[in-house]
């Protein structure tokens, strides 16, 4: 029965939350902007409570492994069959992805190991959230960070990524940061969103 109204929930999910666009508009995490410039952005993230999974597979596939595991617990796979509310974006990064300044991030369609993540309303803390009944959901809460930012629309395909990485720690280095951790994919928008029209954004945590 649960699996039923989870799968009923989510086909709501995709029929209307995101299909409906910005009439149907998710939360996302506040943060305080450092210094914008263009496309790039430094930004100061407070402390925040996610749910990530671990998940293996190439980039895309990856991706949609861990959106069916978070979307399953805030639809109601839960200790409390509690529906939490969906947040964007969704986030994805490579486990163990070694950032240096001085050389491009690549990423290829070959089999990984990810960590995808959604951010929870800011609403809940750790001890407010319900517990997840798949084991693999993990809930936790992440430090304040100050992250540089690249914005860029289109596909995110691991190519793009790769390219889009470059520039963000290229764009790094000219304002005099250094990078101090992987590099995050955000993806805002659903897979059927036009690709020009598409939000995505790489980050990485900077020192201050």
């Amino acid at each position: 029965m649960i699996r039923a109204l989870i799968r009923l929930s989510m086909a709501v999910f995709l029929a209307t939350a995101l299909f409906g666009g910005p009439a149907m508009a998710v939360e996302e995490p506040k943060f305080t902007s450092v210094l914008k410039d263009g496309a790039f952005e430094v930004r100061d993230y407070p402390q925040l409570i996610v749910a990530e999974v671990t998940v293996a597979g190439a980039q895309k596939d990856a991706a949609n492994k861990g959106f069916r595991l978070l979307a399953a617990y805030i639809f109601g796979a839960n200790t409390h069959t509690q529906a939490v509310a969906m947040t964007a974006p969704v986030a994805q990064q490579r486990v163990s992805e070694k950032i240096a300044m001085t050389a491009p991030v690549t990423q290829t369609e070959t089999a990984g190991t990810w960590i995808v993540r959604f951010t929870m309303p800011s609403k809940y803390s750790l001890d407010t959230l319900p517990e997840p009944a798949d084991a693999r959901v993990r809930l936790l809460r992440t430090p304040a960070t100050r992250v540089a930012v690249l914005r860029f629309s289109g596909l995110a395909s691991p190519r793009d990524v790769a390219a889009r990485s470059a520039d963000l720690l290229a764009a790094a280095r000219s304002h005099e940061l250094r990078a101090s951790g992987p590099i995050t994919l955000a993806q805002y928008d659903p897979p059927w969103t036009p690709w020009f029209m598409r939000r995505n954004e790489v980050l990485v945590p900077v020192e201050p």
